[in-house]
């Protein structure tokens, strides 16, 4: 029995310049008036309107386990939110039977000013639960959340690892028939990632329903039977997961060493931060561009900042095809006005192993707030170098750093000869 229902599913976005707002008077005496410019102005505005998601249509059955995958912009999270009823469809229809839990944005329907036992209550109730069910099943959700010592501060102060923890505690204690989680389990530790994972797992064989969005395809695949692959708001694939992911990874494995972005309102962000650049630069002073486990890099981002002053830091994250996470590093932090930002990392030689890389890229606020993510900033290709003896095959690990050894001989065990 299918769970939930799709069927010609569309949202369609205004992007651009803000409409004026007009009274029903003024709106019909400038029809009557003058019909030509208004709907010169006023009317489809094809130009200035972007469809996130297009005729989509699916169906997912009751226990199943379903990834979704895909780019930045792709429609991921704007599917998710109509499915969670964050959003409505512009066209077509959507069936759910069953309460659904979900999980979306850092500390969505969270109060900054409560403190964490005050917000399970209200999370708790925003996602349906009756009171007596939130007492009945405080414990756990601290417990896993692994907050007790914050419980009765302010939300405000937490960083947003521990918002992660706690909306996801919340969550998926909800005992939801229908539980959707977006990528913002990223933003949590690897220890409490690989709880949640094992949490939403046993949601699973409860016999009840996960959607999951992630670019961390080892967690997908290993989680979830079936996978969508989502692209410029069109489903590109459907079917198991291990299919879906190769053919994703094989398709979109293309080389990115830079990307611009001219104009601020376009650009990638938001209201505090947009992304304007993304550069790797192999430092190699002038040798062949080719990047080799030889090549030291620099990678270059320039974001602009919209905040009046703030404490910023960037954060790198870099990740093989599969997503697994090879490692994350920040910047210094920083205060910033209304301006431009360079950051330059510089990953030495003799460290990456042979292998395709992206690039995630974050800007923090009070190194604790994430502002923006952008996944696939950047993708590259590390090439192996020609090595003496009979073995070419690739080394094992995510990294092959050359490190600084000392060999020498222990005389004082050696047999009496």
């Amino acid at each position: 029995m299918s769970i939930i229902s799709v069927e010609n599913l569309s949202k369609q976005y205004h992007i651009g310049t803000k409409l004026p707002y007009r009274t029903f008077r003024e709106t019909l005496m400038n029809v009557i008036t003058s019909p030509a410019k208004w709907f010169k102005s006023n009317g489809l505005r094809e130009n200035n309107t972007i469809w996130a998601l297009k005729d989509v249509s699916f169906e997912v059955k009751q226990g199943e386990v379903l990834g979704i995958i895909g780019h930045n912009g792709a429609g991921k999270t704007t599917l998710l939110k109509i499915l969670s009823r964050v959003t409505e469809p512009t066209e077509g229809e959507v069936r759910i039977r069953g309460r659904v839990g979900s999980l979306l944005e850092v500390g969505t329907g969270f109060h900054p000013e409560l403190t964490g036992r005050e917000n399970i209550f209200l999370n708790g109730a925003i996602l349906g639960m009756r009171k007596e069910e939130i007492k009945r099943k405080f414990d756990e959700i601290v417990a896993f959340a692994e907050i007790e010592k914050f419980l009765d501060t302010p939300v405000k102060r937490y960083s947003s690892g521990m918002y992660v923890r706690l909306a996801f505690a919340v969550a998926a204690h909800l005992d939801p028939e229908i539980l959707i989680v977006d990528e913002v389990l990223a933003v949590g530790d690897a220890q409490f990632q690989k709880k949640c994972l094992g949490k939403m797992g046993d949601v699973g064989k409860e016999g009840r329903t996960v959607l999951f969005v992630s670019h961390n395809m080892t967690a997908l695949k290993s989680l979830c039977n079936r996978a969508i692959w989502i692209d410029k708001g069109h489903i590109i694939n459907d079917g198991e997961s291990e299919a879906v992911v190769a053919n994703y990874l094989h398709e979109t494995a293309k080389v990115v060493i830079e990307q611009n972005w001219d104009d601020n309102n376009n650009a990638p962000g938001n209201e505090k931060v947009r992304l304007l650049k993304a550069r790797l630069a192999p430092d190699n002073k002038g040798m062949d561009s080719i990047i080799t486990v030889e090549t030291p890099l620099n990678v270059e981002f320039v974001f602009r900042n919209f905040l009046p002053e703030a404490s910023l830091n960037y954060s790198m994250h870099l990740y093989t095809m599969d997503g697994i996470c090879v490692l994350n590093s920040g910047s210094p932090v920083f205060t910033a006005k209304r301006e431009k930002i360079k950051g330059i990392c510089r990953i030495p030689a003799n460290f990456l192993n042979a292998e395709t890389y992206r690039v995630k890229i974050m800007m923090v606020q009070d190194a604790s707030v994430p502002l923006y993510d952008h996944n696939d900033a950047l993708i590259f290709d590390v090439n192996d170098i020609e090595r003496e003896g009979n073995w070419y095959g690739k080394w094992a690990g995510v990294v092959r750093p050359k490190l600084d050894w000392q060999v020498e001989t222990d005389n004082n065990n050696a047999e009496k000869s």
